[in-house]
């Protein structure tokens, strides 16, 4: 019996490390009596549904808690940006994240969505110095990440040769051109790419090129709505907008942001322009926070039903008359009052 019960907690554990995975899509896929919308999203489900016209909903999130509800709501894919050094770490841009930092992020989000692509953001300095370095710090990704695929940024030369590589590789590869965070350096700031005939030109043929290296999708960020028409109609694979109007084959927002989750200077400061907040999500947590801490300043909480773990009287009186023999006389006191006020379902009298 104790080995059985051994052997199960082991099956167990295995199982907690594969969260994200269900089991029936482990060699085998999904099995045949399982409905359409628990199975799991891959890039072949995404061509699918670009082929036939549907659109892709992505959202970007960077933890456990917001992974659950990215994939209890059924979006089809859950990007984990490396957008968290500003929403999540405070940073003013998105170059201080390191591939460590972000692993974790990953590690995170795979525990909490099952459902979803995962796609993990390469963060600035762990791809660019070659196509070796690329391909290792995405190898890292997927094996510790447990992530499905990954995204990088740009259209340079460098990125071309390292998203070519990767795919080759055997690792699914999402592209990003338009603004590209990352290069702010040399764009002068956040600023908005496809204002001229050139710039636009270029938005395309970046968008065809990373095509061309294999990635199974690409990001148009912050272009004009007729530069993002045309390169989701040039491309023969998903292109993704955000900040890019409604013409493009699917659309992603940072969480934090459409759920208007964040209120605060910094956070106004970070926030893109393009962004709809479907929800007021952080005047709620404002509000809760702000009636916590009034019951606890007025002893309202934890009242009798946020109280639940009694002690018998014998077992009061043996604890106060323990305390008594330590010379604890005032805790003595103090138990026993309690264990009087709980009887009563009063509330505390004086200082905690």
């Amino acid at each position: 019996m104790r080995r059985s019960l051994s052997l199960l907690a082991r099956q167990v554990a295995w199982r907690r490390l594969l969260s994200n995975v269900p089991e029936s899509t482990v060699y085998g896929g999904p099995r045949p009596q399982e409905s359409s919308a628990a199975r799991r999203v891959t890039v072949t489900t995404l061509r699918g549904k670009h082929r036939r016209g549907e659109p892709i909903t992505v959202v970007t999130a960077y933890d456990y808690p917001s992974a659950v509800h990215v994939d209890s709501a059924g979006i089809d894919v859950c990007l984990v940006g490396d957008s968290a050094a500003m929403v999540v770490h405070g940073h003013d841009t998105t170059l201080p994240i390191t591939l460590e930092l972000m692993l974790e992020h990953c590690r995170a989000v795979a525990r909490g969505a099952r459902r979803p692509l995962l796609i993990g953001d390469l963060p600035f300095g762990c791809y660019e110095s070659s196509a070796a370095q690329a391909v290792d710090s995405a190898v890292r990704v997927l094996k510790e990440g447990g992530m499905d695929a990954i995204k990088l940024e740009g259209g340079a030369p460098s990125r071309i040769a390292a998203a070519k590589a990767i795919v080759e590789a055997g690792i699914a590869v999402m592209g990003h051109v338009g603004l590209t965070p990352q290069a702010i350096s040399v764009l002068g700031g956040f600023r908005p790419q496809g204002k001229t005939v050139d710039s636009a030109v270029k938005v395309v043929e970046t968008a065809l090129a990373l095509q061309e290296a294999g990635c199974f999708s690409v990001v148009l960020e912050c272009v004009p709505a007729p530069v993002a028409a045309a390169a989701t109609s040039a491309l023969k694979i998903p292109t993704i907008g955000i900040g890019a109007g409604p013409f493009c084959s699917g659309q992603v927002l940072v969480y934090h942001d459409l759920l208007g989750m964040l209120r605060h200077p910094h956070h106004a400061k970070v926030t893109p322009k393009f962004c709809k907040q479907f929800g007021n999500v952080g005047d709620v947590i404002n509000k809760a926070l702000s009636e916590y801490k009034q019951e606890v300043e007025t002893q309202t909480f934890p009242g009798p039903s946020h109280t639940p773990y009694k002690i018998t009287h014998t077992d009061v009186d043996g604890f106060a008359n323990a305390l008594q023999k330590m010379g604890l006389s005032d805790a003595a006191d103090a138990a026993a009052a309690a264990a009087q006020n709980s009887e009563k379902g009063g509330e505390p009298k004086g200082n905690c």
